[in-house]
C-alpha cells in the first residue's frame, strides 16, 4: 500500500507519493488564517489553531480521502492594526498567494480543493480566490469557514450556545475561546477573560450588527478599536473546555462528511450558449482554462 493512502499531511509525502495521492482523487484542504489579536486572554494564533485543529482531526479519521496542506498563515487584517501583534497582508498579495497554491495543486492533478478559513475578514478575498480557481483552472474549489460546520446539524448550536445573539459569538468569543481551551488550554490567560459586545450591537439597532452566525442588512467594517475597547467582540465568559470539545468533535464530524460527499462527486459540466464559438479569449487579465 502506498504511503499516500495513510498519510494526510501533504508536506510529508514524496513526489512519487503525490502522484499516488492524485490517482486517489484526494481532496486538498488548505487552512487559511491570520496572525491577529484576540483580546487579552487569547494568543495571536487563534485563527490558525482552530481551522488547523479541525482539519487535522478530519485527516486523522479519513486519510485516504484528504490531504491537509501547510497553513496560509497571514491574512487580511488591516482593520485590526491598532492592536500590537497583528500582521496584515495586502488583499491583493493574499489573493495571489492563495491562487498560487490552488493553481499549483490543479497543475499537479488535484481537482478537488477546500479553502478552510479561520479568519472572518478573509472571507471576501477567499471567495474571489475560489471563484478564480474554478474559472481559471480545471479544478473545483470550495470555500468554507470552519465555524459554519456547526450549522449543518440544526440542533447543535441551539443546545450548545449560551451567549447572546447577536454579538456573543464574533471574535475572541464564546466559540473561539472554547475551542482554544480544548485545543491548547495552557495558553489561555483565564484570569483576563472579559466580555465586550461591539458598540453597534450594544445600541440595539436592527440594521448594523454582527455575529459569526448572522449579520444585519448593513455593515460598517472599520477600525476594530473604534467599536471594541480590548479587542474582544463577544462573551468569552460563557466558554468552557467541554464546550470546546463538543464544538471540535461536531466540526470534525461534519468536515469528514463533507469530504466523503465531495470526494466522489462529478464536477458540474460547463455549457456555453453562444451561437458561434467566441473568436477571442474571455476578457479578463487571467486567461481561463478553455483557451
Amino acid at each position: 500500500m502506498s504511503r499516500a493512502a495513510t498519510e494526510y499531511r501533504y508536506e510529508k509525502l514524496t513526489w512519487p507519493e503525490i502522484n499516488d495521492a492524485v490517482a486517489m482523487n484526494k481532496v486538498c484542504v488548505v487552512p487559511c488564517g491570520a496572525v491577529e489579536q484576540h483580546g487579552e486572554h487569547l494568543p495571536l494564533d487563534v485563527d490558525l489553531v482552530c481551522p488547523v485543529g479541525v482539519a487535522r482531526g478530519a485527516g486523522q479519521r479519513i486519510p485516504s480521502k484528504m490531504l491537509l496542506l501547510p497553513t496560509i498563515a497571514y491574512g487580511y487584517t488591516g482593520h485590526v492594526m491598532d492592536f500590537p501583534g497583528t500582521i496584515n497582508t495586502h488583499y491583493e498579495t493574499f489573493i495571489r498567494q492563495v491562487l498560487d497554491v490552488t493553481k499549483s495543486l490543479a497543475y499537479h492533478g488535484f481537482k478537488k480543493i477546500i479553502l478552510l478559513n479561520g479568519h472572518g475578514s478573509n472571507m471576501p478575498n477567499l471567495d474571489l480566490a475560489a471563484r478564480r480557481t474554478n474559472l481559471e483552472t480545471d479544478a473545483e474549489c470550495m470555500l468554507l469557514a470552519w465555524w459554519h460546520l456547526l450549522t449543518v446539524d440544526k440542533s447543535f448550536l441551539p443546545s450548545w450556545r449560551e451567549s447572546d445573539f447577536p454579538g456573543g459569538v464574533a471574535h475572541a468569543c464564546e466559540l473561539e475561546t472554547s475551542m482554544y481551551l480544548y485545543l491548547d488550554e495552557e495558553n489561555v490567560r483565564k484570569d483576563r477573560i472579559k466580555d465586550d459586545l461591539a458598540s453597534y450591537v450594544q445600541d440595539g439597532n436592527p440594521y448594523v450588527w454582527v455575529d459569526l452566525y448572522g449579520s444585519g442588512p448593513g455593515a460598517i467594517t472599520s477600525w476594530t478599536s473604534s467599536y471594541s475597547q480590548m479587542g474582544v467582540i463577544g462573551q468569552p465568559s460563557k466558554a468552557s473546555k467541554e464546550k470546546g470539545r463538543l464544538a471540535y468533535e461536531e466540526a470534525v464530524k461534519q468536515l469528514c462528511a463533507l469530504i466523503e460527499w465531495y470526494h466522489p462527486r462529478p464536477k458540474d459540466v460547463r455549457r456555453r450558449h453562444q451561437a458561434e464559438k467566441p473568436t477571442m479569449p474571455i476578457p479578463w487579465d487571467q486567461l481561463s482554462i478553455d483557451q
